[in-house]
């Protein structure tokens, strides 16, 4: 095993709540998502640049290896979040622009001091998702808003292809709002993408231009490869934070525990990746697609057909796997700005109380 920092710490920033982590293990640097800002730093812990002007609400973060560039989600909305980042940036509610999101590509590299623009400076692209756009604004038949319960995007990993095995695919998942009135936003929602062709639409965003021209900006976009389900029961705001982890060849699915009695309400899921998906009806949906299956920990006190999880909150404000059984969790606190401290902790066991123990 590598030897790696037990602990790192962020520093305090002022954009938002930590939303995720990525990790450049080569050259040793951390990224941090802090809402409106991306941090880089060191392993340990001295602070190399950031990155500002997002008005937007930037989510869940991966590196990918094969282009040095790290990945995110990125969605404009006038709801309260997005009311909410606003008024945190000294913004009217009226200057925000119409509903789209996107897949942040940031040129990691050339972020090499602190407070850069990411329009000005040049170092984001974006691509438009136009799938989540359309389920977003759109209704279901019976007119509830939010086609699949979309509201948004967050949970962001690179890994293989769900179907094919193909490596290096990018994963963006669907935000899910938790209303406990219905039962079509019980099955999480997952996009693969090929990040090259993310990278060939990817272009420079501003907030004005997306205000100005919201239709160029919704005709195009990155072609979704395949949409893809998991039955995990209610959930608030759906996949927090996506990582693959070639240790367990599974996907951790973290997010923040659902209301609905009938189901586990758990915090963390896992997709076991070494199963293909199958065809059939959605759960609790008119439709019919590819089902992901869980990987389940021993039986909890749920019914027995109730999707079954982790009990352990602990990734929803970022994940990264080492690949060796070990695994970097994001825990953050509020002092006076937002910080996150990193932990390293390694798998233990399939104890739905505890399964990562802190690394010593």
């Amino acid at each position: 095993m590598r030897p790696l920092p037990t602990r790192i710490f962020s520093g305090e920033w002022d954009g938002g709540h930590v939303q995720g982590i990525a990790v450049d293990f080569d050259k040793g640097y951390i990224y941090y998502s802090f809402t409106t800002v991306l941090v880089k730093s060191d392993l340990e812990g001295h602070i190399l640049g950031s990155v500002g002007g997002l008005t937007g609400h930037l989510g869940c973060i991966d590196f990918n290896p094969a282009d040095g560039c790290v990945y995110g989600s990125l969605e404009f909305k006038r709801d309260a979040i997005g009311v909410g980042i606003a008024r945190h940036l000294g913004l009217s509610p009226n200057d925000l622009p119409p509903d789209a999101f996107f897949c942040a590509v940031f040129d990691v590299d050339r972020i090499d001091r602190p407070g850069m623009d990411a329009w000005a400076d040049g170092v984001m692209l974006a691509a438009h998702l136009p799938e989540v756009t359309a389920d977003y604004v759109g209704c279901e038949p019976d007119g509830r808003p939010h086609i699949r319960g979309c509201s948004g995007i967050d949970g962001t990993g690179f890994g293989p292809g769900f179907a094919d095995r193909v490596p290096g695919r990018l994963h963006i998942a669907y935000g899910i709002y938790g209303e406990t009135d219905r039962v079509d936003n019980d099955c999480q929602v997952i996009l693969e993408f090929d990040p090259a062709d993310i990278r060939r639409e990817a272009r420079p965003l501003s907030v004005r231009t997306l205000a100005d021209q919201p239709d160029g900006f919704r005709s195009a976009g990155a072609r979704c490869l395949g949409r893809y389900f998991l039955y995990t029961g209610n959930t608030e705001y759906g996949i927090q934070n996506l990582k693959y982890d070639a240790y367990l060849d599974r996907w951790l699915v973290c997010v923040y525990r659902g209301r609905k009695p009938r189901f586990d309400n758990a915090d963390l899921y896992m997709i076991d990746a070494s199963v293909p998906p199958v065809w059939g009806q959605v759960p609790g949906r008119g439709e019919e697609g590819h089902l992901l299956t869980l990987a389940k920990p021993a039986p909890s006190g749920a019914s027995p057909d109730a999707p079954a999880g982790w009990h352990w909150y602990g990734g929803q404000e970022g994940v990264v796997s080492v690949g060796d059984g070990r695994y970097y969790f994001s825990v953050s606190r509020r002092p006076k700005g937002y910080t996150s401290t990193v932990e390293l902790r390694r798998w233990d066991s399939a104890d739905p109380r505890m399964p990562f123990v802190l690394c010593e």
